[in-house]
Formats: structure tokens, sequence, C-alpha cells
């Protein structure tokens, strides 16, 4: 049994080229979802097999009760008295044998069986994160959370119990069947012969019933899935929530939810109800063509009263697994609805991927000449176009030269491009037209992982992990020693305040870092990035959200993160972007002013605008 602990994982499963680029979850054939299913059994062969051979052991077993029991009423306990009781001990041994082994069987089905289900689950449920992991934003821009939370469990759950319950009951009822009619052939052909043509009608009817009801399955699971959408949306803004007083709008709103649920639920249900009371009816249609036609083959000499009895004993064997088979056809269309919406997220290729050839940044770096593959940062768009999800362009042709090792401020309208802008440099997304690139390399060349190693980002909406101080800074560089954390945590000015806590680095942030304050979630956030030693910095609105004391201090941090490094800067505030080497306007997807504080100033256009909305004139700002 040693042999059974030892876990394999399955590989990950490689997206279907035949995918449409960015579907959102393309269609798959029966005929890929079986192959995929089969395949998470390779690593538990061993088990697999074993389970059957325990499953025959059980038919087996249960088939050859009534042929004992046949052979005892027949010839054995017509023997004398004395033969038979001196052989009552023995056959007791026998009998204690035959079940001590059956007892062994059904142990190994039902809790290996079930171990070797839970393995295949986790094997599906970290093929399934990893391919959350791999898609790209334009994946999370379309679709919710909630739903891929009840992908990841609600749907694997009925998937783990189909595959440790389906091949095992298919071919324990299977053998059963097959095995009482044969032997009920033995024993009268005629009559077997019409139980067999009824419970032909019954299979037909139950499997037609079933293959109907998988619609029913796959909105149910649909709906699941918009329960959980609607309890991670209220329950992620619920300081929105019960800031606005809104408990009763929220709980009306899953209410209606929850009823839509019910409404399926209470479909399949009715569905149910009036197929089992069908099966019922079959049922007693068989039961009765046993006592009727074998009341008229006693009659007519062609069956003896006791061969009746073991006849009827068979007829309750195989009865059992027509309806264990008739449950399973309803299990088969769970886990199938389940599995098909698996296979669909798996079939889903990312829209940003590594090109055939790219090459490691540095290695490209290298290519161009730079001793060891030096980044020097230099950034530069051209003729960039881009639209989410191939709509309305958000960037119409943008043009920008940023040097190396300079401080570039972007400024202009909501809506007008910064942020997307930002985005296409570590390839969040990829440009519909022209090219993003560093050091004269376009960055669709280098691999994604390279890139995103050599760009730190500051975001306006900080995101802390779960989890304690040290852990949230190391997440900028998993392998860092706690002398770099210490160091990167120093040069963000948070570590006297980190070691003013209870629990020093270890003490944790809470969710989303609800313990903290937003200027230290901003500076943890800014440790991070000191941490992974960019070349090429993003600061998106770093500073926006604060007040004016965390944002002078932070200020001071950022500048001394982006000495030496390539920067980008998204402000509105315009008073945090005087000293940017460079600023640029963007407006409507282009880059319409470029120049110094001074030079847009004297230029007179949008900036000049916007700086007087803010300080009133020049001569009267700043």
């Amino acid at each position: 049994m040693a042999t059974m602990d030892t876990k394999k994982n399955t590989p990950a499963p490689a997206a279907d080229p035949t995918a449409p680029s960015g579907a959102d979850e393309p269609r798959v054939s029966a005929r890929q979802v079986l192959a995929r299913f089969v395949a998470y059994y390779k690593p538990y062969k061993f088990l697999f097999f074993f389970d059957l051979v325990c499953a025959s052991v059980l038919a087996a077993v249960d088939l050859a009760f009534p042929q004992f029991l046949g052979f005892f009423t027949r010839e054995f306990f017509l023997e004398p008295p004395e033969a038979i009781l001196s052989a009552l001990g023995w056959i007791a041994l026998g009998f204690a044998a035959l079940y001590a082994l059956r007892t062994a069987c059904q142990y190994f089905i039902t809790a290996w069986g079930h171990i070797m289900g839970a393995r295949m689950e986790a094997d599906m449920r970290m093929d399934l994160f990893r391919q959350y992991q791999r898609l790209s934003f334009s994946y999370y821009d379309r679709n919710n959370t909630g739903e891929m939370m009840s992908k990841l469990l609600t749907d694997l759950f009925d998937i783990s119990e189909l595959a440790h319950h389906g091949p095992e009951n298919l071919f324990i009822c299977i053998l059963k069947i097959a095995g009482s009619f044969v032997l009920l052939f033995m024993i009268n052909v005629p009559l077997t012969a019409i139980m067999l043509a009824a419970t032909a009608v019954m299979a037909a009817y139950a499997f037609w019933r079933n293959y109907r009801k998988r619609v029913i399955f796959t909105e149910n699971r649909r709906k699941m899935a918009d329960i959980n959408a609607r309890l991670q949306d209220s329950l992620g803004g619920i300081r929105v929530v019960k800031s606005f007083g809104n408990e009763g709008v929220e709980i009306a709103k899953f209410g209606g939810t929850n009823e839509r649920f019910v409404d399926t639920k209470e479909s399949s249900y009715r569905f149910m109800g009036a197929f089992h009371a069908v099966n019922s009816v079959f049922t007693g249609v068989l039961y009765t063509v046993t006592i009727v036609g074998g009341g008229y083959f006693v009659a007519t000499g062609g069956l003896a009263p006791a061969e009746l009895a073991i006849y009827a004993l068979y007829i309750g064997i195989f009865l059992s697994p027509i309806e264990q088979l008739i449950n399973f056809t309803e299990q088969f269309q769970k886990g199938y609805a389940g599995f098909r919406r698996f296979m669909e997220v798996l079939a889903v290729r990312p829209d940003v991927r590594n090109r055939p050839g790219a090459l490691p940044l540095a290695a490209a770096e290298a290519e161009r000449g730079r001793a060891d593959g030096f980044v020097a940062g230099e950034v530069r768009y051209r003729g960039v176009r881009f639209g989410y999800d191939g709509e309305h362009e958000v960037l119409r042709g943008l043009d920008l030269a940023i040097p190396a090792g300079t401080t570039v401020a972007l400024v202009g309208p909501s809506g007008g491009g910064k942020t997307t802008t930002c985005s296409l440099l570590p390839r969040f997304y990829d440009p519909g037209a022209g090219s993003v690139e560093i050091d004269g390399i376009d960055v669709r060349d280098v691999t994604v992982e390279t890139l995103r190693e050599a760009i730190g980002i500051v975001q306006q909406d900080v995101y802390l992990f779960g989890g304690t101080v040290r852990e949230n800074i190391a997440y900028g560089r998993p392998d860092a020693t706690d002398a770099q954390i210490v160091e990167a945590a120093r040069r963000a000015n948070i570590h006297e305040f980190v070691m003013g806590l209870p629990e020093g680095y270890d003490t944790f942030v809470g969710e989303r870092g609800a313990r903290l304050s937003g200027g230290q979630k901003q500076r943890i956030a800014i440790a991070r990035v000191f941490l992974r030693n960019p070349r090429i910095l993003i600061l998106d609105e770093a500073t926006s959200a604060l007040d004016n004391e965390s944002e002078r201090a932070i200020q001071a941090s950022l500048e001394e993160l982006s000495e030496g490094r390539t920067t980008l800067v998204i402000a509105h505030r315009l008073s945090t972007i005087r000293g940017a080497d460079l600023i640029a306007v963007v407006e409507d997807g282009r880059m319409v002013e470029q120049g110094t504080h001074d030079e847009l100033l004297e230029l007179g256009g949008t900036y000049a605008r916007y700086y007087e909305m803010q300080f009133g004139r020049p001569s009267e700002g700043l």
C-alpha cells in the first residue's frame, strides 16, 4: 500500500491551439472533454485498476450468493442431517472468508477510491489555478472573480465525485446486470427474454431523460456561479455598503440571485421526481412480470418453484445496479457540465504570451552589444494604437520617446490614455498597432517574465496580501534575505514604524492591509519595489489618495526610488511633477504636448490650462 501514498502531479495542460486568441471561453467538443478527463487518471493507474479489481470481487460475491443458495437448497440440504450439521462449521468459515474479502474490497473502494478522486480534484484545481495565473488582464476585465472561484471549488467537487464513483459504479453495474442476465437465461430463457426487453425500455427511457437534463445541470452551475459572484462583490465592498447604509439593497440583490438559483433547483427536482416515479413504475413492471410470468412457467412445468425463488433473488440483484446506473447518469451530467466549464477555461489562450523565439531581456540586450545584458531603460512608443476588446480606441497613434534614466510625467484628462500607455510597457496588454520598445527592443520580442522583472510599479490602490509585513515586502523578491528586506523598508521610510508594531516585521497586516493606513500601505508597496530594484519605474497616481503630510513623506521616498531609473509618472496633482525631466500631455489617445514645466507654461496649451485650474495663473502659482 505504500505506493498508493505517492502523490503525482499531472502536467499543466496546454491551451487548445484551435481556440481563438482572446476568446472568453471557447467551446470544446465532447471528445476533447473525454480525452482530458481520462488523462487525469494516468498518475493513479494502480489505484484505478485495483479499484476495478475490488469492484469485480464485490460483483462476483453478490452474484455468487444465489448460486450457493441454489446449490444448498436443491442438493446439499437434501443430505442426511448428520452430514449437514458436520459441514455447517466449514460453510460458516467459508462464508466468513468470502465476506471478509468483500469487506476489504469495500474498504479499498470507499477509502482509496475517494482518495484517488480527491487527488485528481487537486490536480485539476492546480491546473485551473495555473491557467488563471497565465491569463491576461483582458480575461479578468471580462470575468467575475466569484464565477472563477465557483469553477475552482464547486464545479471541481462534482467532477471528483464523478472521477471516483463513475468508472467504478459503471463497472460494477455492468458486471452485475450482465452476470444476472446470464444466470437468469440459464434458469429460464423465455421469461428472461421478456425481462430483458422490459429492462431495455427502462434503460433507454432513463438515458433519454438524463440527456435532456444536461441543460438544467449546466444552468445550475451558472446560477451557483452567480451567487458566488454576488457574494464576492458584496463582501469585497462591505465598507462601501456600510458607509452608505445599503445593507438592505445588497440583501435584495442577493435575494434575487438566490431566488433564480432556487428556481433552477426546483426545475431540477421536479424533473427528478417525475423521472424516479416513472422508474418506480418500471420496477413494479419487472416484479409483476417475474410473478405472473414465473407463475405461468411453474404451472406449465417450465420452471420449478425453488428456481423461481432464486430467479426473484437475481431480479433484486440486477434492479439495484440498474437504479445505480440511472443515478450515475445524473452524476455524469453534473460532473460533465462542471468539467466542460473547466475545459472551456483551460482552452482560453492568453492574449499576452511569449512569442516563438522570444529571448530574456538581458540576452536581447547582449545581442545588441550591451555588456552583461545591461538594461539602460530607454523607452519608446511608436505609433501605438490600442482599444480594450478591440472596441473604441483609447490610444490613437501615440508617439513618445523617454531617454534612459529620466523621469517623464504623463498628464491629461481622465480617460485620455495615460494608464493605458503605462500598461502596455509591461505587456499587461499588447497594442493593436505600432510598438513599445525598451532600448530599441520591441517588448513583444522578449519573455514576459524577464520584461516584468525589469519594471517596478507603484499604484494608487495598493494591494497587500493576507500575511505579515515581511511577506508583503518580500513579494517584490521572494528569495530576499531579512537584511535585504529591512534595507528596503529603511529606504521606503517605514522601518521605524514596522519596528514599533507588536511583532515587528512578523505583524499581520489584515485582509488587503486593513490594519494599516493608506500611507503605510503605500510605503510597503514602495519597499517592495526597492527590493526588486528594477531599471524602469511606473508610478500610477501613487500619492493622489493621501493626505498632504503623508504625500510629502512618500514623495521623498519616491524621489529616492526614482533616482537613476527611467520613471513614468501619472499624476493629476501637478505640484508632484514640476521637477520631472519631461512632461508629456496625453489627450484623446495622442501625445499633444511635451516639454519641461516652464516650456509647457510658455506654450500656453493644455498643460498651462490645467496648471491654471489648479493653482491660478502661473504668476500667482506655487
